[in-house]
């Protein structure tokens, strides 16, 4: 063979290797960005799950009307969960394997995220967490990152308000009962609580956790009732926070302050069911329409959006608690997506680590163990609620933010008993 016949050849096959990764980039670049994830739609965290989805999709939509990421457009590939932990390797294992997804989100709520974590250090994966109280605490794992805004001592945030509110009343309350799930959620809370019970100088008089599976909640409150603590605190999720409220007002239950770590009533459902029962209780949320809260870039025509589409899918009718921050933490991936130019899971990871962002729920920056650097869980107190329509709560008036203070709108009213007048 003549050299100038080899150097012809040659030259052939970089062109042709040339063509072929130019078809690899244009195939790629036609393949959707895919970012997966198990959602609760149906169980005791649909509440969470459905409207969380529901601001998911609203981001989805939002940056592919922008043109996508890295020139693709997003897709959101997702399964119910059934809100089972049981349920979570398995969806996972098939998003990263078979539906081959990009990027990750945690399914939504402590017990579901527990289940993922060991999955995802193995795969090494970057997490972006949807609402779970201090998931990462033992792992520590370095691509974990949290949107529930609970800074960084995580499992004290949603205790901390109720209980720094308590210590300032007159008269000054002393004595607790702590009935909680006996589910990590549960056990978490009601251990934040101890703590705090001992710093503040109060007296427990009541301590018990409850199964799961439990459904009359009625000998549980006549139990606390008979110690006749002042402050009860409560770690439930939604069905048991509706039949501890219903089964306290049947059974005359009046402690001084009621509520706490109560995962329900941040719903419209668990509102509009609850009605008056609801007022008096103080309770930790994430998001109310606050008017320091409505003030951040964005939120106003977020509502606005997601108002019209619950009206016509029938998800949440309001929107509050977990759906801001599902939309924020799709800002947060579009923006580290953007600036490292790829879905590298440890480009990702780092970007997130070093960055403060932008978000319809105002500066986001992770901290330790990737928790907001600066909590902002809102401690507030349910008042004058009037019957059980749901346009009562799409203004600030029935919930009031007590604490932190630099986000108070309102003062508590105390004790319970006169609150629920």
């Amino acid at each position: 063979m003549t050299r100038k016949r080899t150097i012809t050849l040659l030259g052939a096959g970089a062109a042709a290797v040339v063509v072929a990764a130019a078809v690899w980039l244009a195939t790629s670049r036609e393949e959707p960005l895919r970012i997966g994830f198990s959602i609760a739609q149906t169980g005791a965290l649909s509440g969470n799950g459905k409207p969380g989805l529901l601001a998911l999709q609203i981001w989805k939509d939002d940056v592919n009307g922008r043109g996508g990421l890295l020139g693709r457009k997003v897709e959101l590939v997702f399964q119910d969960d059934q809100s089972d932990p049981a349920t979570v390797p398995g969806i996972y294992g098939k998003l990263l394997d078979t539906d081959k997804v990009d990027l990750v989100i945690s399914p939504v709520g402590t017990d579901l995220i527990a289940a993922l974590m060991p999955l995802a250090i193995e795969r090494k994966l970057t997490v972006f967490g949807l609402f779970g109280l201090g998931n990462n605490e033992e792992y520590r794992y370095p691509n974990y990152f949290q949107i529930l805004p609970s800074g960084p001592n995580p499992r004290a945030r949603n205790a901390t308000g109720f209980f720094e509110l308590a210590s300032r009343q007159l008269p000054r309350p002393q004595t607790v009962a702590l009935v909680g799930a006996d589910d990590s959620y549960g056990r978490y809370e009601t251990a934040a609580a101890r703590t705090l019970i001992k710093k503040l100088g109060f007296t427990t008089v009541y301590d018990r956790a409850y199964s799961p599976r439990t459904v009359d909640f009625g000998s549980v409150v006549r139990a606390i009732k008979k110690t006749n603590a002042d402050l009860v605190y409560v770690a439930s999720y939604p069905p048991d926070s509706v039949a501890i409220l219903r089964a306290a007002h049947e059974e005359g239950l009046e402690p001084a302050m009621v509520g706490g770590g109560m995962v329900g009533p941040q719903f419209a459902s668990v509102m509009t069911e609850l009605g008056p029962l609801l007022n008096g209780v103080v309770n930790f949320s994430a998001w109310v329409p606050a008017p320091a809260l409505l003030a951040m870039p964005g939120i106003q025509a977020f509502i606005k959006e997601y108002d019209a589409r619950a009206t016509a899918t029938g998800v949440d009718p309001l929107g509050y608690h977990l759906p801001p921050y599902a939309y924020a933490l799709g800002q947060i991936i579009e923006k580290a997506v953007e600036t490292t130019g790829s879905v590298d899971q440890q480009k990702i990871a780092d970007i997130v680590r070093a960055t403060s962002f932008e978000t319809i729920v105002g500066p986001v920056k992770f901290g330790k163990n990737g928790e907001w650097a600066k909590g902002r869980i809102l401690t507030v107190q349910y008042q004058n609620v009037q019957g059980h329509g749901v346009d009562q709560f799409r203004g600030p008036e029935k919930y009031v933010v007590l604490w932190p203070e630099d986000l108070a709108s309102g003062n508590i009213i105390y004790p319970y008993s006169k609150a629920q007048k």
